[in-house]
């Protein structure tokens, strides 16, 4: 087995794992990104659409040449890129088993960030009733059929799930000449961003029908029809709305999951709301030295946001690493920090937070993520420690297609740096978004 070392192994090559990288290097650090396919790029390959960069690049690209841009600098920066290249395991010391055609590979690391992204949820997800017909896709996969491969998924299409892929995907299959019959969304309200039910479906008059589920699936050996039914407040199915739909093909677009078995192999814990690993505000997981970014971390709505994030846990990598190298270069060692760790809870209508934890805030560490459970048309952020309120939002709307940020002011950091003195640990930060009232 080769043996290689590393300051900091990123794993996995997309949008994530590349700016990570290239933080990582710009912070003096060697680095290697190791990507089980062919090429770097990730998901954006097959992302053929525009709508990428308007913040990062402060111009409109497809999805591709975004991937293109940073592949570019990677190769520019001599980082060291492993393709085709599985990686098998992942322990808590930060070694990296992997594998590709040239044999085995164990690469000893200073520090891990993990960029492996997400997968889409499948059928046996949310277990629809029927035969298991051909004709009954991801709408990922569908995506992937459709722009590389250049395959016709079908002629007559329903999608399940508003998700911002199944949008893209029906607005694609339309001009490509097939007929979509429907989106339908179990929830009363549509998941994907506000752009894409315009762009995707208002333009092409494809109809979105909200409150619809499907509710079994007809056809052997290929799918021949659907049937939808609308739900209550409570998702039971409404019987006397049960409706059968002539298609050939279903495209699934229920949720993406993060592609989290590595983590857990190494011990990290996972967030079961987001499944993803709880980070402190360096994104640093509880395993020290493994750090996460991007969909693995938790599902982004803009690869824009995916890139900044993963630049902050390649550059704390990094730190990470280099200090651990000049600790054991002068022979010495430091003593563990008595760190306190407070906990971020999520309150009122919150889904989620990223961090999960702060662990020494800093001026840097004040930017909160998070999503709201459910549209809110008047609501405001507060986020507070026991009586003591750290920050109140202005009332305005929320979606929980957008990913939504608050950055706390330095003031802020520094009242809650000095809570957590007095306190050695803390009350739990809540943060929560509450409705106002008229």
């Amino acid at each position: 087995m080769k043996q290689l070392h590393y300051d900091v192994v990123v794993i996995g090559g997309g949008p994530a794992g590349m700016a990570a990288a290239l933080k990582a290097k710009e912070k003096g650090a060697t680095v290697a990104i190791i990507e089980r396919n062919e090429e770097l790029g990730g998901i954006l390959n097959q992302c053929i659409h525009s709508g990428f960069g308007l913040s990062y690049f402060k111009q409109e690209l497809t999805g591709p040449e975004y991937a293109e841009l940073f592949i570019n600098q990677v190769i520019a920066a001599g980082i060291d890129v492993y393709l085709e290249t599985m990686v098998i395991d992942l322990s808590r010391d930060r070694q990296v088993k992997a594998m590709n055609q040239a044999g085995m590979l164990l690469l000893c690391a200073g520090a891990i960030v993990l960029a492996m992204g997400c997968r889409e949820r499948t059928r046996g997800a949310i277990k629809i009733p029927g035969s298991r017909p051909a004709g009954v896709l991801t709408a990922g996969l569908a995506q992937r059929y459709v722009n590389i491969e250049n395959r016709k998924p079908g002629e007559r299409i329903v999608i399940l799930g508003s998700g911002d892929i199944g949008l893209i995907m029906a607005r694609r299959l339309t001009l490509e000449g097939m007929e979509v019959l429907g989106v339908y969304e179990l929830m009363p309200y549509a998941n994907g961003l506000y752009r894409n039910i315009k762009n995707c479906l208002d333009d092409f008059d494809i109809p979105l029908h909200l409150s619809t589920t499907v509710t079994n699936i007809i056809g052997h050996p290929h799918l021949q029809a659907i049937e939808v039914a609308k739900v209550d407040e409570n998702f039971k199915v409404l019987e006397d709305s049960r409706e059968v739909i002539a298609c050939d093909t279903l495209l699934l677009s229920i949720g993406l999951i993060p592609e989290n078995e590595l983590s857990q192999k190494s011990g990290v814990s996972l967030n079961p709301r987001t499944n993803g690993p709880l980070v402190n505000e360096a994104l640093e997981t509880d395993q020290p030295g493994i750090f996460a970014c991007g969909n693995v971390l938790h599902v982004h709505d803009l690869v824009d946001n995916v890139t900044l994030e993963a630049e902050a846990a390649g550059a704390a990598a990094a730190t990470y690493a280099l200090q651990q190298k000049a600790e054991a270069v002068v022979g010495e060692k430091r003593l563990a920090e008595n760190k306190y760790s407070i906990p971020l809870v999520a309150g009122e209508n919150v889904g989620y937070t990223v961090p999960a934890k702060l662990t020494s805030p800093t001026q840097k560490a004040g930017r909160i993520l998070f999503r709201v459970r459910k549209p809110l048309e008047n609501a405001a952020v507060i986020i507070q420690s026991g009586e003591k309120i750290l920050f109140q939002g202005k009332p305005r709307a929320f979606k929980p297609s957008v990913m939504e940020a608050v950055q706390l002011s330095p003031d802020q950091i520094n009242e809650l740096t000095a809570m957590c003195d007095q306190n050695s640990g803390g009350q739990p930060i809540i943060v929560a978004v509450q409705e106002v009232n008229q």
